[in-house]
């Protein structure tokens, strides 16, 4: 009898990683998703008050198509303020707050392109003008970015002409 050549394949079903969920867009479980959304629901019943004022000023101010929603979720953080449209979000910081959390969230969150602005919430409290007009410079900022990265796409992305061969 022969003998025959077969694929030695090894068994990998001990390895093989578990299918993950896409929750809404990011590679998250539904889950962890949920338990998300509820956590950012109680932050928001339960803000401080350097929240609820921002949320307030933000409430009234024209802002022309741009919205900053209040605790949202963005991805697997919360963040206290966030406009989906301009990938801009802002971190009140609070006292006794764990600085190197929220620096490790920070860097998570600018790597997807979403930048985040830090501001002290004794300063939202004290000097409110001064805030919204740092707030309003960031803004500007993103939009700038956004336009000049828009130009840049426009540019690489056109076909070139060839040139007509003598």
């Amino acid at each position: 009898m022969t003998d025959r050549k077969t694929l030695g394949l090894k068994d990998t079903s001990d390895t093989a990683p578990a299918i993950e969920k896409k929750g809404r867009g990011w590679k998250i479980s539904e889950k962890r998703l949920d338990e998300l959304h509820a956590q950012a629901r109680e932050m928001r019943r339960h803000s401080s008050e350097a929240h609820k004022a921002l949320a307030k000023r933000f409430a009234t101010a024209n802002l022309g198509r741009h919205k900053f929603t209040r605790h949202a979720v963005v991805g697997s953080a919360i963040v206290d303020f966030n406009c989906h449209s301009l990938g801009m979000a802002i971190d009140i910081f609070e006292e006794g707050e764990n600085e190197q959390l929220a620096a490790r969230r920070d860097k998570s969150l600018e790597a997807v392109g979403i930048k985040v602005m830090r501001i002290k919430a004794s300063e939202v409290l004290d000097n409110m003008d001064g805030v919204l007009a740092r707030i309003t410079a960031g803004m500007r900022q993103r939009i700038a970015d956004k336009q000049q990265r828009r130009a840049e796409h426009r540019r690489n992305s056109t076909p070139t002409r060839h040139q007509s061969r003598d």
